[in-house]
């Protein structure tokens, strides 16, 4: 038997299932949710930054979409307020480094 104890995508059962194997879950509480989601991107977070895998980047997406929901809130208005702060304080096209201010 392998111990997992963590959040996983909504397929996961099935899939564990079509292999012949039994996965034993249970639905989470909305502050245990919470807190599960923000393990999760830390989990996805370190993923990308050791394999710098654009699958990862999808991964770390997926989380911060499950996050937004979970606040009452979606992926497309956390891609306007990206937005909105990009107008204001640009992006990091330039790879700009602050050294210091005088």
């Amino acid at each position: 038997m392998r111990i997992y104890n963590k959040l996983v995508r909504d397929n996961i059962p099935e899939i564990i299932k079509s292999k012949g194997e039994t996965p034993y879950v249970s639905v989470l509480t909305d502050a245990r949710y919470n807190a599960e989601l923000r393990r999760k991107l830390k989990e996805e977070v370190r993923e990308y930054l050791m394999s710098e895998e654009i699958e990862e980047l999808a991964d770390i997406i997926e989380v911060i979409e499950a996050l937004a929901n979970h606040k009452g809130s979606s992926l497309e208005q956390v891609l306007e307020i990206k937005e909105k702060k990009a107008k204001k304080n640009g992006k990091f096209e330039k790879k700009l480094f602050l050294k210091k201010v005088k």
